[in-house]
């Protein structure tokens, strides 16, 4: 190996799997200081999403995170995290190996599963409305290329003792500064905890509408991470209106619309060239009593596609013959959300493992001084529906 050109040696090890690395930063400290550098973070990372060769699928179910790999979906494996896996109350997403994280007691954090860093990230109080009485909170995370950072997009909605819609406030979180600032209100009603897809071209996606009224239009809203703006993105052109529920979701770079109906089918529409309306192809039509069909990911022939049906449920829909079969994933617990996440050593400032586990650690001190005969039941929830049922 001493005698290989250096960037021989680079480009080896960009080949290698994040374990077998972290592994050679023990050769030596130049090694070391390569591996941690920007310039091979990122090649390793733009290599692993060229070639989808070091791909997982990160599950949450029962407040623990599992790892399947793509290429076998065999076996799932609890992943060894530094805080206490069973206080995880939600996954918002993945971007560039990263994780978005929902602890128990209101902890928003970033994880990179690869490298078990994390990062906490700090609080930013609402600005609540007059006369408001209601809100939930929608989180999304991307990638803003022009500054190298990774931003969080929240948006709290709120309504008026009616539940009719009043406004919705939005706020960026940046990496960088490790700080929340307030951008322009998001102008829509957004209904459902989980509902940015994945960062396409810089941008992140929803349905919408402009307020709770019956019959009001649909829209798919794109949240600009650099410029941090929104903005509008066509339908496709022969979209069947008559759809009970829609939701934006993400396969393989290309943003995808699944619209359910109410003869029980489900399309999924892919945009090949984004942006453009004419690009928008129907790439699978099922017809079955599930509304939450999720695409995943392609098989490495393209010829199939994983599909989550219901959060219960994942089988393989074959794009030529339009057949479907079941995956059976050993020791994956039901129900479940799924995240594609590629390996990456993309790096997080370091968290605190006790910030992060205060809830659960407090929660458990408050069980111990409870009299002996209270009997504790633990409620882990269950991920809600990210389908949109209409008015």
């Amino acid at each position: 190996m001493p005698d290989l050109p250096s960037d021989v040696i680079t480009d080896i090890l960009t080949r290698l799997p994040v374990k077998s690395l972290l592994r050679s930063r023990c050769v030596s400290k130049p090694w070391c200081a390569m591996i941690d550098g920007p310039k091979f973070i990122k090649m390793h990372l733009d290599r692993s999403i060229e070639t989808s060769s070091i791909l997982a699928l990160i599950f949450e179910g029962r407040g623990t995170l599992y790892s399947v790999e793509h290429d076998s979906l065999h076996n799932a494996a609890e992943l060894d995290t530094p805080f206490e896996n069973s206080n995880i109350a939600d996954v918002y997403g993945s971007c560039n190996g990263l994780i978005l994280l929902s602890m128990r007691k209101s902890t928003i954090a970033m994880f990179n599963p690869s490298t078990r860093r994390y990062h906490a990230l700090p609080t930013s109080p609402v600005e609540y409305l007059d006369g408001a009485v209601g809100t939930h909170e929608t989180y999304g995370l991307g990638y803003d290329v022009a500054s190298d950072d990774y931003k969080v997009i929240r948006i709290n909605e709120f309504r008026d003792k009616n539940q009719n819609w009043v406004s919705s406030e939005a706020k960026v979180y940046s990496l960088k500064s490790d700080s929340w600032r307030r951008i322009k209100d998001f102008p829509y009603c957004v209904p459902y905890k989980r509902v940015w897809a994945a960062s396409v071209e810089g941008r992140l996606h929803t349905v919408v509408k402009q307020n709770w009224t019956p019959n009001k239009s649909r829209m798919i809203v794109a949240f600009d991470i650099g410029a941090e703006a929104f903005h509008l993105v066509p339908f496709p052109e022969f979209l069947d209106k008559d759809f009970l529920g829609m939701r934006m979701e993400v396969l393989e770079e290309c943003l995808c619309l699944v619209g359910a109906y109410m003869d029980m089918r489900t399309d999924i529409w892919v945009m090949k060239d984004y942006g453009v309306m004419e690009s928008w192809t129907k790439l699978i039509s099922v017809v079955d009593p599930c509304i939450d069909i999720t695409p995943l990911v392609y098989s490495k022939g393209r010829n199939e596609v994983l599909l989550n049906y219901e959060d219960n449920r994942l089988v393989w829909h074959d794009l030529v013959r339009k057949t479907v079969r079941n995956v059976e994933v050993r020791g994956l617990p039901s129900p479940f959300s799924a995240e594609v996440c590629v390996e990456s050593l993309v790096s997080l400032p370091s968290g605190s493992i006790h910030e992060l586990n205060k809830p659960h650690e407090q929660e458990k001190k408050r069980d111990k001084n409870r009299k002996k005969r209270c009997t504790i039941t633990m409620n882990h929830g269950t991920r809600s529906s990210a389908i949109e049922v209409l008015n």
